[in-house]
């Protein structure tokens, strides 16, 4: 099991942090996820979880990945 942090642009609310937390959280493998307004990241824990995998669900919920 890996915790990764990735930075996200374009959140700036609670709705944006929760967006962000459903969609990642979605993702097969990840079994924990805390997106972070003012941090402006989200840290995943999870197996074999793809960077590819997380930018697409932040996309999905309307922000972007920073890789």
């Amino acid at each position: 099991m890996t915790t990764t942090t990735y930075s996200v642009e374009g959140m700036t609310c609670g709705h944006c942090k929760m967006a962000v937390e459903k969609e990642v959280g979605a993702i097969e493998g990840v079994t924990s996820v805390e997106a972070s307004v003012e941090a402006k990241n989200v840290t995943v824990t999870g197996d074999n979880v793809s960077v590819d995998d997380v930018a697409a669900a932040v996309e999905e919920a309307g922000y972007t990945l920073v890789k």
